[in-house]
Protein backbone atom coordinates (compact mmCIF):
# COMPACT_ATOMS: atom_id res chain seq x y z
CA UNK A 1 0.00 0.00 0.00
CA UNK A 2 0.96 3.57 -0.88
CA UNK A 3 2.05 6.06 1.77
CA UNK A 4 -0.71 8.27 0.62
CA UNK A 5 -3.22 5.10 0.50
CA UNK A 6 -2.58 4.45 4.23
CA UNK A 7 -2.86 8.45 5.03
CA UNK A 8 -6.20 8.26 3.45
CA UNK A 9 -7.13 4.81 5.34
CA UNK A 10 -6.46 6.56 8.65
CA UNK A 11 -7.59 9.79 7.49
CA UNK A 12 -11.31 7.98 6.64
CA UNK A 13 -11.08 5.94 9.90
CA UNK A 14 -10.68 8.73 11.95
CA UNK A 15 -13.35 10.67 10.23
CA UNK A 16 -16.06 7.85 10.35
CA UNK A 17 -15.45 7.60 14.09
CA UNK A 18 -15.81 11.34 14.89
CA UNK A 19 -18.67 10.84 13.06
CA UNK A 20 -20.31 8.50 15.09
CA UNK A 21 -18.82 9.98 18.35
CA UNK A 22 -20.46 13.12 17.45
CA UNK A 23 -23.98 11.36 16.71
CA UNK A 24 -23.34 10.12 20.70
CA UNK A 25 -22.45 13.78 22.17
CA UNK A 26 -25.74 15.21 20.51
CA UNK A 27 -28.03 11.99 22.03
CA UNK A 28 -26.53 12.45 25.66
CA UNK A 29 -26.63 16.34 25.42
CA UNK A 30 -30.30 15.58 24.35
CA UNK A 31 -30.65 13.62 27.89
CA UNK A 32 -30.33 9.98 26.42
CA UNK A 33 -27.01 8.25 27.84
CA UNK A 34 -27.61 4.84 25.52
CA UNK A 35 -23.86 5.81 23.60
CA UNK A 36 -22.49 6.85 26.68
CA UNK A 37 -23.31 4.04 28.72
CA UNK A 38 -22.19 1.51 26.22
CA UNK A 39 -18.56 3.09 25.46
CA UNK A 40 -19.18 5.18 22.30
CA UNK A 41 -17.91 8.26 23.51
CA UNK A 42 -14.60 7.82 23.25
CA UNK A 43 -12.04 8.22 20.05
CA UNK A 44 -10.50 4.95 20.60
CA UNK A 45 -10.65 3.36 17.38
CA UNK A 46 -12.14 -0.46 18.81
CA UNK A 47 -15.06 0.54 20.13
CA UNK A 48 -16.29 2.44 16.86
CA UNK A 49 -14.67 0.58 13.74
CA UNK A 50 -16.73 -2.31 12.01
CA UNK A 51 -14.21 -4.33 9.98
CA UNK A 52 -16.34 -4.60 6.78
CA UNK A 53 -17.30 -1.15 6.79
CA UNK A 54 -14.53 0.48 8.69
CA UNK A 55 -11.70 -1.56 6.92
CA UNK A 56 -12.30 -4.00 4.08
CA UNK A 57 -14.77 -1.38 1.85
CA UNK A 58 -12.74 1.35 2.10
CA UNK A 59 -9.24 -0.84 1.18
CA UNK A 60 -11.20 -2.58 -1.84
CA UNK A 61 -11.58 0.69 -2.69
CA UNK A 62 -8.45 2.10 -2.67
CA UNK A 63 -6.92 -0.83 -4.17
CA UNK A 64 -9.50 -0.61 -7.17
CA UNK A 65 -8.62 2.77 -7.82
CA UNK A 66 -11.83 4.19 -6.80
CA UNK A 67 -12.08 8.40 -7.27
CA UNK A 68 -14.18 8.08 -4.27
CA UNK A 69 -13.44 6.71 -0.38
CA UNK A 70 -15.92 5.40 1.28
CA UNK A 71 -16.48 3.89 4.79
CA UNK A 72 -18.41 4.02 7.99
CA UNK A 73 -18.01 3.17 11.46
CA UNK A 74 -20.65 0.85 13.77
CA UNK A 75 -23.87 3.10 14.30
CA UNK A 76 -23.89 4.53 18.19
CA UNK A 77 -27.18 3.49 19.56
CA UNK A 78 -29.70 5.80 20.98
CA UNK A 79 -33.12 5.86 22.45
CA UNK A 80 -35.48 9.00 21.28
CA UNK A 81 -37.77 8.11 24.17
CA UNK A 82 -35.01 8.85 26.50
CA UNK A 83 -34.35 12.72 24.88
CA UNK A 84 -35.69 15.57 27.93
CA UNK A 85 -35.04 18.26 25.30
CA UNK A 86 -35.60 18.97 21.85
CA UNK A 87 -38.26 16.38 21.67
CA UNK A 88 -39.67 17.12 18.27
CA UNK A 89 -36.31 17.56 16.80
CA UNK A 90 -33.98 15.42 19.04
CA UNK A 91 -33.41 12.57 16.22
CA UNK A 92 -32.77 14.77 13.61
CA UNK A 93 -30.42 16.85 15.93
CA UNK A 94 -28.46 13.90 16.63
CA UNK A 95 -28.79 12.81 12.84
CA UNK A 96 -27.13 16.04 11.85
CA UNK A 97 -24.39 15.96 14.23
CA UNK A 98 -22.32 13.45 12.53
CA UNK A 99 -22.10 15.40 9.28
CA UNK A 100 -21.46 18.58 11.20
CA UNK A 101 -18.42 16.68 12.58
CA UNK A 102 -17.60 15.90 9.11
CA UNK A 103 -18.00 19.52 7.97
CA UNK A 104 -15.75 21.13 10.67
CA UNK A 105 -12.72 18.91 10.13
CA UNK A 106 -13.20 19.76 6.26
CA UNK A 107 -13.40 24.14 6.94
CA UNK A 108 -10.37 23.43 10.03
CA UNK A 109 -8.19 21.54 7.10
CA UNK A 110 -9.74 24.07 4.56
CA UNK A 111 -8.13 27.00 6.66
CA UNK A 112 -4.93 24.90 7.48
CA UNK A 113 -4.32 24.73 3.13
CA UNK A 114 -5.08 28.37 2.76
CA UNK A 115 -2.55 29.16 5.54
CA UNK A 116 0.09 27.02 3.88
CA UNK A 117 2.04 29.66 2.36
CA UNK A 118 2.26 31.56 5.93
CA UNK A 119 3.31 28.48 7.97
CA UNK A 120 5.26 26.93 5.35
CA UNK A 121 3.62 23.22 4.88
CA UNK A 122 4.90 21.44 2.16
CA UNK A 123 3.23 20.47 -1.03
CA UNK A 124 2.83 16.93 -0.16
CA UNK A 125 0.91 18.08 3.30
CA UNK A 126 -1.47 20.62 1.36
CA UNK A 127 -2.36 17.50 -1.70
CA UNK A 128 -3.20 15.06 1.79
CA UNK A 129 -5.25 18.00 3.51
CA UNK A 130 -6.99 18.84 0.15
CA UNK A 131 -8.27 14.82 0.18
CA UNK A 132 -8.95 15.31 3.43
CA UNK A 133 -11.14 18.14 2.66
CA UNK A 134 -12.62 15.93 0.34
CA UNK A 135 -13.02 12.75 1.94
CA UNK A 136 -15.15 14.74 4.97
CA UNK A 137 -17.44 16.69 3.10
CA UNK A 138 -18.41 13.70 0.76
CA UNK A 139 -18.99 11.68 3.87
CA UNK A 140 -20.95 14.60 5.37
CA UNK A 141 -22.82 14.98 1.74
CA UNK A 142 -23.63 11.04 1.25
CA UNK A 143 -24.88 10.97 4.99
CA UNK A 144 -27.68 13.44 4.41
CA UNK A 145 -29.11 11.74 1.43
CA UNK A 146 -32.97 11.31 2.79
CA UNK A 147 -32.53 7.68 2.06
CA UNK A 148 -32.79 5.02 5.07
CA UNK A 149 -31.02 4.34 6.82
CA UNK A 150 -28.55 7.25 5.97
CA UNK A 151 -28.47 10.35 8.09
CA UNK A 152 -30.48 12.53 6.29
CA UNK A 153 -33.49 9.96 6.43
CA UNK A 154 -34.00 11.09 10.03
CA UNK A 155 -33.78 14.77 9.06
CA UNK A 156 -36.32 15.19 5.93
CA UNK A 157 -39.25 14.11 7.71
CA UNK A 158 -39.44 17.37 10.33
CA UNK A 159 -39.52 19.79 7.61
CA UNK A 160 -42.59 17.55 5.81
CA UNK A 161 -46.22 17.88 6.48
CA UNK A 162 -47.16 15.64 9.34
CA UNK A 163 -48.65 13.06 7.39
CA UNK A 164 -46.20 12.83 5.26
CA UNK A 165 -43.63 12.59 7.57
CA UNK A 166 -45.58 9.60 9.95
CA UNK A 167 -45.82 7.61 6.42
CA UNK A 168 -42.24 8.61 5.97
CA UNK A 169 -41.18 7.28 9.34
CA UNK A 170 -42.93 4.20 9.02
CA UNK A 171 -40.71 3.63 6.01
CA UNK A 172 -37.41 4.65 7.04
CA UNK A 173 -38.21 2.38 10.36
CA UNK A 174 -38.88 -0.71 7.63
CA UNK A 175 -35.99 -0.23 6.29
CA UNK A 176 -33.94 0.11 9.29
CA UNK A 177 -35.49 -3.02 10.36
CA UNK A 178 -34.00 -5.11 6.92
CA UNK A 179 -30.80 -3.20 7.24
CA UNK A 180 -29.62 -5.34 3.86
CA UNK A 181 -32.31 -3.83 1.87
CA UNK A 182 -31.76 -0.41 3.08
CA UNK A 183 -28.15 -0.57 2.43
CA UNK A 184 -29.04 -1.98 -0.98
CA UNK A 185 -31.02 0.71 -1.67
CA UNK A 186 -28.40 3.46 -0.91
CA UNK A 187 -25.82 1.68 -2.91
CA UNK A 188 -28.15 0.87 -6.05
CA UNK A 189 -29.21 4.84 -6.24
CA UNK A 190 -25.43 5.67 -5.38
CA UNK A 191 -24.42 3.74 -8.12
CA UNK A 192 -27.11 4.61 -10.54
CA UNK A 193 -27.70 8.42 -10.07
CA UNK A 194 -25.88 10.23 -6.97
CA UNK A 195 -22.16 9.08 -7.54
CA UNK A 196 -21.27 11.44 -10.25
CA UNK A 197 -23.33 14.59 -8.79
CA UNK A 198 -22.13 13.73 -5.35
CA UNK A 199 -18.49 13.73 -6.52
CA UNK A 200 -18.85 16.80 -8.66
CA UNK A 201 -20.04 18.95 -5.91
CA UNK A 202 -18.01 17.65 -3.69
CA UNK A 203 -14.79 18.76 -5.39
CA UNK A 204 -16.78 22.10 -5.94
CA UNK A 205 -16.69 22.82 -2.12
CA UNK A 206 -13.65 21.60 -1.08
CA UNK A 207 -11.43 23.96 -3.60
CA UNK A 208 -14.21 26.53 -2.14
CA UNK A 209 -13.11 25.75 1.66
CA UNK A 210 -9.31 25.69 0.24
CA UNK A 211 -9.64 28.90 -1.76
CA UNK A 212 -8.36 27.45 -4.71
Amino acid sequence: MEPTQIVMLVALIISVIMHEMAHGYAANWLGDPTARLAGRLTANPISHIDPMMSVILPGLLLFSGSPILFGAAKPVPYNPYNFNKHQRWGEAIVAAAGPAANIAIAVIFGLIVRSAEALSLSATFVEMSLLIIMLNIFLALFNLVPIPPLDGSKILPKFLPRAVSVEYDKLRMWFEGNPLLGFGLVIFTFITVLSEPLYNFTVKVTFLLAGL
